[in-house]
């Protein structure tokens, strides 16, 4: 960093106004993820919106959590959403095709931008003013900002001192910035999910039961992971490597439950990749040499989540079919999500000595009319896991372990630990499934010559 780093500061801050007029029409500019998102420069982006015309500005964003006003209908077509994994407020947009989607494990994104398979004219970040020698902190994010910065041939970043200090890969020089837009607002905040729900309870017991001493966790935020935790407290020597820190894991932290001695690598280290939760969280992490935020092409990478032995990595889904089928970023045909570290952590924790991958999800939907466990999928449902590469499948009901088992063997339980109202009509869709592709012996079959006994099945 030059001994002149202050004057460079002075000479690039300006306001939002100024830097967002350094975009042109038919950029694209990418976003911060998560509660990192700058939001001053996104509403300011908004309000000129009516200066890109014929090409419009496409918005390149991760996991939204943001107000996402360049999302709204009025937004369109001058300025437009391309999403690696929709969010709350810009998921409506892509449902209604002003937006694209781009399917990419979280691990890749990095590597997209270094490369040029993601093409980007701008980048917006949100950072902590510098410290005496010239760096400015990312803060909440870590995941691709560095890939963002290294390779953006323009960078406006948001300078609000309401973003904490976050230990780890996380300090940019100043001179790497273009421009510096200091504005102070309040920080994204994620609402904690209280867990006193009978699905979530029953799903966390289930999956907590999986959980052993000295084990390193992934997982999470939601009613189903804050479950989990409530099981745990007799637990010793608990990790932690995962993609999002959040407030459910401050409560074993403090009882001396998570304290990381057992990992191979960074151990005593809580590591991820991006933050959020409440202002309190916000507040542990600022300073904190205990938790450390990477790049995702770290955290996510599969050759470093297999260092770790019994690596649990725990994801959710919107629907399972009876082959292990995972649908996790869609809800039928519709874009809800993305992929995301799913398919990551489920593979590094398939090769972590002792480890176990995990999906969970209720057993239905739509307050209990639709299963989530399906015979088949619908045509056209795109697959996030495929099917050889589930282990284990949790419900409220129970934990099947798919690991090895032929189809057959799979759908048996499966439909164990379905709703028990639709656990008859999915084995009746499943011997028509098998029927319709010629076979000769299916599921029926298996099942009496395997002597097995199910007051769902017709024996």
């Amino acid at each position: 960093m030059s001994k002149n780093w202050k004057e460079y500061y002075e000479s690039h801050t300006m306001s939002a106004e100024a830097a967002i007029a350094k975009i042109n029409d038919g950029d694209t500019v990418v976003d911060v993820i998560g509660t990192a998102e700058p939001q001053h420069l996104f509403r300011v982006l908004t309000a000129a919106k009516d200066r890109f015309g014929e090409k419009g500005v496409e918005i390149l964003t991760g996991l939204n959590q943001g107000p996402a006003p360049y999302a709204e209908p009025a937004c369109y077509p001058n300025l437009r959403v391309r999403a690696i994994f929709a969010g709350r407020n810009n998921r409506a947009a892509l449902q209604r095709g002003h937006g694209e989607t781009i399917p990419l494990h979280y691990a890749a994104q990095p590597e997209a931008f270094r490369s040029g398979a993601l093409k980007f004219d701008a980048a917006m970040i949100q950072v902590t003013p510098p410290n005496d020698n010239g760096m400015v902190n990312m803060g909440l994010t870590c995941d691709h900002i560095r890939a963002m910065v290294d390779n953006s041939p323009l960078t406006i970043a948001q300078v609000n001192r309401q973003m904490p200090w976050v230990e780890g890969d996380t300090l940019i020089p100043v001179e790497q910035i273009d421009c510096f837009v200091p504005f102070d607002e309040p920080l994204i905040e994620i609402p904690y999910m209280s867990p006193d729900d009978p699905v979530a309870e029953a799903i966390g017991r289930h999956i907590a039961s999986l959980v052993e001493d000295g084990d390193c966790l992934q997982m999470g935020q939601g009613t189903i992971p804050n479950a989990i935790l409530k099981y745990l407290e007799d637990k010793k020597d608990l990790g932690v490597h995962t993609e999002v820190f959040s407030d459910n894991l401050i409560p074993l932290i403090e009882k001396g439950v998570i304290n990381g001695s057992r990992k191979e690598i960074d151990r005593g280290k809580i590591v991820a990749t991006f933050i959020q939760g409440s202002r309190k969280l916000y507040d542990y992490v600022d300073h904190n040499p205990l938790i450390e935020l990477r790049p995702v092409d770290y955290t996510n990478a599969v050759r470093v989540i297999a260092q770790i032995s019994n690596m649990v990595a725990i994801n959710a889904a919107t629907e399972v079919d009876l082959m292990g089928q995972v649908v996790a970023d869609s809800v039928g045909r519709k874009v809800f999500s993305g992929v995301g570290g799913q398919q990551d952590f489920l593979r590094g924790a398939e090769e972590s000595p002792g480890g176990k991958p995990i999906i969970a999800l209720p057993a239905t939907a739509k307050g209990g009319t639709v299963s989530r466990i399906s015979a088949v999928l619908a045509p056209g449902t795109p697959v996030t896991t495929t099917r050889n590469e589930v282990h284990f499948i949790v419900t409220e009901f129970g934990i099947a372990d798919l690991f090895g088992q032929c189809l057959n063997e799979r759908a048996v339980r499966l439909i164990d630990i379905a709703h028990p109202d639709f656990r008859r009509r999915l084995y009746e869709e499943y011997l028509e499934y098998q029927r319709s592709c010629g076979m000769e012996e299916g599921l029926q079959e298996y099942m009496e010559r395997h002597q097995y006994s199910r007051d769902w099945a017709i024996l």
